[in-house]
């Protein structure tokens, strides 16, 4: 397999003042894209239209993630030099307090070696946290010991970040807080929002359910690698980054019914797409939970999935191939073109697309 040759015709032009920096003002205020595969022209529309252009009846189903302040700030105990530190697999935030060993991105990375002492704050809070690094491994990464005096939980939502992703050129405020969560996350432990979910207020949420549309969630908790750049041994091996999906009864019989019934499922993400993909991989969904690196790309036959509502993705990413591998590359491609010459946001807090 010739891997420059899989990767560039995913790759395409975005000018950066699409980039979405901010969410809207308001939210679900966003423009949203109909891409309907049995016609060939795609709609312009706004999200609030999304009830009308659903396939009626439908049933959504939600990432129910919520995503936990995991970037740190703090210093190098010796030299007093600035350190940054992303845990990419929270802990379990119910955990008691006491030391626990995590897996981070650090920057400066070079300058970070086994044994060097940590100690994060934050500026409007008396809480520190302290560490130390235990080891690196060769993608990077560095495993850090941290010494949590409260717990996990308290600790981090006290000095902790939110971690808006590197396209975002600014630091996190205030409004990140609320506004990089969906309004119906319950469950912590991702470090990237399910993004297709911040379009979706209470309001959305009611009317669907007074227009007969079911809907129900899984969780899958996303990580930093959903952001970085494909592999080349990803590309070969066809599997992705690991990360932890729960998929419920209640989930697998609210899918078997709406199939039985002749109603479309919807994914709402690509995150609740793999969750539903990965747990019918035998053939047929069934619960499941555990670790995934499901890699879907063209070529995939969907087992469970009718729909897809999702924003605009990064080029070359894992991301934009599972949506191409709904769409066909170049119908999706040529979507794309269309959203930049008509100025739509892109990316995390961009506009949003619907496949249908």
């Amino acid at each position: 397999m010739n891997i420059c040759s899989e990767m560039s015709p995913y790759l395409f032009d975005l000018p950066q003042n699409l980039i979405a920096q901010k969410p809207p003002t308001i939210r679900g205020a966003s423009r949203l894209m109909l891409l309907d595969r049995r016609v060939i022209v795609n709609a312009r529309h706004r999200f609030e239209e999304l009830p009308e252009l659903l396939p009626p009846g439908g049933l959504l189903v939600f990432n129910d993630v919520r995503v936990v302040p995991a970037r740190l700030l703090g210093r190098r105990m010796i030299t007093g030099g600035r350190v940054e530190a992303l845990i990419l697999a929270p802990p379990p935030l119910d955990i008691p307090p006491g030391d626990c060993d995590l897996w981070c991105l650090v920057h400066p990375g070079r300058r970070i070696k086994p044994g060097v002492e940590l100690t994060f704050s934050r500026g409007d809070s008396s809480t520190t946290l302290t560490a130390e690094i235990l080891e690196s491994d060769p993608a990077g990464r560095r495993l850090i010991r941290f010494h949590f005096t409260a717990s996990p939980a308290e600790v981090l939502n006290d000095i902790g970040h939110i971690p808006l992703p590197f396209y975002i050129k600014r630091s996190d405020s205030d409004e990140d807080y609320e506004r990089y969560q969906t309004v119906y996350g319950v469950t912590p432990g991702a470090v990237a929002a399910p993004t297709a979910g911040l379009h979706f207020t209470n309001l959305m949420l009611e009317r669907l359910e007074l227009k007969g549309f079911k809907t129900t969630q899984v969780t899958l908790k996303v990580s930093a690698g959903t952001f970085a750049p494909l592999t080349k041994e990803q590309l070969t091996i066809g599997r992705l980054h690991s990360e932890y999906i729960r998929v419920s009864e209640d989930a697998v019989r609210a899918v078997r019914v709406a199939k039985a019934e002749g109603r479309s499922v919807i994914a709402v993400g690509t995150t609740s797409a793999r969750s539903l993909e990965w747990a019918a991989e035998t053939g047929s969904i069934i619960s499941r939970e555990g670790w995934s690196d499901l890699f879907i790309r063209p070529g995939y036959k969907f087992k469970v999935i009718d729909g897809l509502v999702t924003n605009f993705h990064l080029p070359a990413s894992s991301l934009l191939m599972l949506a191409a591998a709904l769409t066909g590359r170049k119908r999706l491609l040529a979507a794309y073109t269309e959203a930049i010459a008509a100025g739509f946001r892109f990316y995390s807090y961009g506009d949003a697309m619907l496949i249908i």
